[in-house]
């Protein structure tokens, strides 16, 4: 499907979160808050989530997975979107965190995560990672290697619960860089490998082993892959916990069609119901798919040149979006007063890199200094990824619920920037 065979506007908006809606006056609203008003209160670039659309997510997450495996858990792969307000919903919504560094962990629980349904991950985790987690009382530990090992059984005095990471050998069609699953990837042990950490393991005195763990990549938009990689690991032995990773693609552009997180789940199931202990949990870690869609970034636009291309240039860029430079990942955008599509441009960004598109060939209306474009679908590893190149400041995080708005991370001072210096004399 074409984008001249859409409304355009109305195709914009199914990508922003749930219940977002072009008001009378044209101007876009996203959980009550028209998007214009919160760039003149809260400043560009902001980043906007919808409270009710990622709730909502996560009990979708949880109601498909519990319906159709009773003694299963949803563990938010927090790198996603590691904000202390998110980490503190998904406590309210029942949720386990996974985290991946020590400052995911002191945001988990600070959010009021309780650390037994943590799970902690990491391919180089330090003494002092380690050691933190332990002593807060992390439920799960990941072992992604020997040296983990090693680690652990030098720190636990008591009992850790552990799981071994292990590679299934799937490579799904995905970016390499977001690839994990396959033969060389860095995460993980080989099967020879994991049968030699399991046995070692189950020798522990402290260390319990669980289970096993598989995480094959992320924004993938085909459940084929999910099921052959937990046949991949079923060899392995019986075991009382399965975590089956994340990985699951959302629909960032219009043409995109990934599986809902019915149809993700129904295969992760099937799969498991063929090929692993019928009492085992069953762990799922959705990241991009559970916060992806309820988040939109705000800019401004600055100047535009007129030319081919012309050039709409916004007050933001690989600052606050790595994921076009770093992924190539494709993003749609609106003027939020005008949703009507109009002539093919390149967003551009304020920085010193060629690479600073935010979107090649997107269709806006007539854009002009001081408009405010709306980019959708934002709401997975902006955030994450937020940089101070050419000294940019990070942008606020604002949750909106209806119709009223809160800053939830406030934006960052040039006295945030220099605090960490140190002069000498």
């Amino acid at each position: 499907m074409t984008l001249s065979e859409l409304d355009t506007s109305q195709a914009f908006v199914g990508l922003l979160p749930p219940g977002s809606v072009i008001d009378k006056s044209g101007e876009l609203v996203v959980a009550g808050c028209r998007l214009s008003d919160l760039a003149a209160a809260y400043g560009t670039p902001l980043y906007v989530v919808d409270e009710e659309a990622l709730r909502a997510q996560a009990r979708a997450f949880v109601q498909a997975f519990r319906s159709r495996w009773a003694n299963s858990r949803v563990v938010f792969a927090s790198k996603a979107f590691p904000c202390t307000a998110g980490y503190h919903m998904m406590a309210e919504e029942g949720l386990g965190v996974d985290v991946a560094g020590p400052g995911e962990l002191a945001m988990a629980l600070k959010g009021g995560v309780d650390p037994a349904l943590v799970v902690l991950h990491g391919n180089a985790k330090s003494s002092d990672e380690i050691s933190m987690a332990v002593e807060a009382g992390v439920g799960t530990i990941v072992v992604d290697n020997f040296d983990d090992i090693d680690r652990l059984e030098n720190m636990v005095r008591s009992e850790q619960a552990v799981l071994v990471r292990v590679v299934p050998g799937v490579r799904p069609d995905t970016h390499a860089a977001v690839s994990t699953g396959h033969t060389g990837s860095k995460f993980g042990l080989p099967t020879a490998d994991a049968r030699r950490a399991i046995a070692r393991l189950r020798a522990s005195s402290h260390l319990r082993l669980d289970g096993l763990h598989i995480h094959i990549g992320s924004q993938i938009l085909s459940v084929e892959p999910f099921a052959r990689a937990i046949e991949a690991i079923a060899d392995l032995g019986d075991f009382d916990v399965y975590d089956l990773g994340g990985g699951l693609g959302v629909r960032y552009t219009y043409g995109e069609e990934p599986p809902s997180v019915q149809e993700w789940i129904d295969a992760l199931v099937g799969a498991a119901r063929s090929h692993l202990p019928s009492g085992a949990q069953l762990l799922i870690e959705p990241g991009r798919s559970m916060v992806a869609r309820s988040g939109v970034t705000l800019y401004r636009v600055i100047s535009v040149k007129h030319g081919e291309p012309t050039f709409v240039a916004v007050d933001g860029g690989m600052g606050d979006n790595l994921e076009v430079s770093l992924y190539g990942q494709r993003f749609e955008a609106s003027v939020v007063n005008r949703v009507r599509g109009g002539k093919s441009v390149d967003l551009v960004g304020r920085h010193c890199e060629s690479g600073d598109r935010v979107i090649a060939g997107v269709r806006l209306d007539s854009p002009a200094p001081g408009d405010v474009v709306v980019v959708a679908v934002t709401g997975a590893y902006c955030f994450t990824m937020a940089n101070n190149y050419n000294g940019s400041l990070r942008p606020a995080v604002v949750f909106c619920r209806d119709g009223t708005a809160q800053v939830r991370v406030r934006r960052e001072t040039l006295e945030d920037l220099l605090d960490r210096d140190v002069l000498g004399r």
